[in-house]
């Protein structure tokens, strides 16, 4: 049987740094994957298309696909964007989505290979709080999702973890970098960007965090979040697997 093949799907941006980003997290997880064909696409602002993918595949004789939404949290493209672009997909291709990325223990240690690559070490944890920087959502699971993440961070031993999001909801990372200051036991500070790739929402994230003592980069082609999206896919192609062969 013919594996599905990946179908990674980014939100896309003007900035060209997000989608350069994206292609090298995406060219990552292939070269863990020898043999696995991954494809690109994103909802907007950048090229290729995720119905111009699906149509060329659809073209060349793919029938299976693994849709990954190249999301942190299930939020309104999750539930919304992703399903209603895949509903326009060719009638030949079997398409089924994967979750999104997070919550992971993958994310996590993604996080601190960030923040460790910022400057910090091990032995800093118990003096440092962390600000756990998001784009931000409306959506309250996607929320709730953050704040536990915030909370599972906390307990690989750093003295305090606060989330905070760059709009949508509060509070700002400049906010949360000034609480973490007057709490007991806090000596320094860092901001820990909880984004894949460079783009406006991250740039404002950066912007609040100049009272910040280190700044880690975004998570971007990280080892453990190309190993995620591997994970994701597995999952979804083995579902995939159990549904035909009830089928049969």
């Amino acid at each position: 049987m013919n594996r599905p093949v990946l179908l990674v799907i980014a939100h896309g941006s003007r900035d060209p740094r997000h989608a350069a980003t994206v292609q090298a997290l995406v060219r990552r997880a292939g070269e863990l994957r020898p043999g696995l064909r991954v494809e690109t696409a994103f909802l907007d602002f950048n090229l290729p298309s995720v119905t111009g993918v699906l149509d060329r595949l659809a073209a060349e004789g793919v029938r299976d696909v693994v849709a990954l939404p190249l999301l942190l949290t299930r939020a309104f493209h999750a539930k919304a964007d992703v399903p209603v672009v895949l509903r326009q997909a060719p009638a030949s291709l079997r398409i089924r989505q994967a979750e999104v990325l997070g919550p992971s223990p993958l994310l996590v240690a993604a996080v601190e290979r960030r923040l460790y690559e910022a400057g910090l070490a091990p032995g800093d944890k118990s003096a440092t709080g962390v600000v756990l920087a998001s784009a931000g959502s409306t959506d309250p699971e996607a929320i709730a999702v953050i704040a536990e993440t915030a909370r599972e961070l906390r307990r690989t031993g750093w003295c305090s973890v606060r989330p905070a999001f760059a709009s949508a909801s509060l509070p700002r990372t400049e906010e949360a970098v000034r609480a973490l200051r007057a709490e007991p036991g806090v000596r320094r500070v860092a901001v820990a960007p909880y984004v894949i790739a460079p783009g406006r929402l991250p740039d404002r994230i950066a912007a609040g965090a100049a009272e910040a003592d280190v700044l880690a980069d975004v998570l971007g082609p990280s080892p453990e979040l190309a190993r995620l999206l591997l994970a994701r896919y597995d999952g979804a192609a083995r579902a995939a697997e159990r549904v035909a062969a009830a089928a049969v």
